[in-house]
């Protein structure tokens, strides 16, 4: 099953690299789409069907605490799987975004943690895990 993918951040080259990162994962994408903050990824969201959302904190308009506070209000949206990926280091602040139900991934990460952030928030099955080769990170940190 292929994925359509929201990254929200408000860095124009972050977004790039999610991007190379979700396709060097080698999870089965299907459309991404991008926003800048979290009002344009709400007007995405109302538009398009979308699986999987990654989203940073900090961004300015409507920060990712308040997008995903705003997305499990929607019953539309309410199931929406996401994962915030952020270099916020604060554990209190990573333990309310956890509390909401969402992952979390520090930047930098590997094509292989985001896989894996992916398919334990999606509940999709690793069709990788059958096959012979083995499992690869890639060796980028990003």
């Amino acid at each position: 099953m292929a994925l359509n993918v929201l990254v929200v951040d408000d860095s124009a080259v972050m977004r790039a690299i999610v991007i190379k990162t979700l396709h060097l994962s080698g999870v089965a994408l299907g459309q991404i789409y991008e926003a800048k903050d979290g009002e344009e990824a709400l007007r995405v969201l109302d538009e398009n069907w979308v699986d999987l959302a990654l989203i940073d904190i900090n961004m300015p308009v409507l920060d990712g605490m308040d997008l995903i506070d705003r997305v499990r209000q929607n019953p539309e949206t309410s199931d929406l799987s996401i994962i915030v990926v952020s270099t916020e280091s604060s554990e209190t602040r990573i333990e309310n975004v956890q509390r909401k139900g969402v992952a979390f991934v520090h930047k930098p990460f590997t094509p292989e943690t985001l896989r894996q952030a992916i398919l334990r928030a999606t509940g999709v099955i690793d069709e990788r895990q059958d096959s012979k080769s083995p499992v690869s990170g890639g060796g980028f940190d990003f």
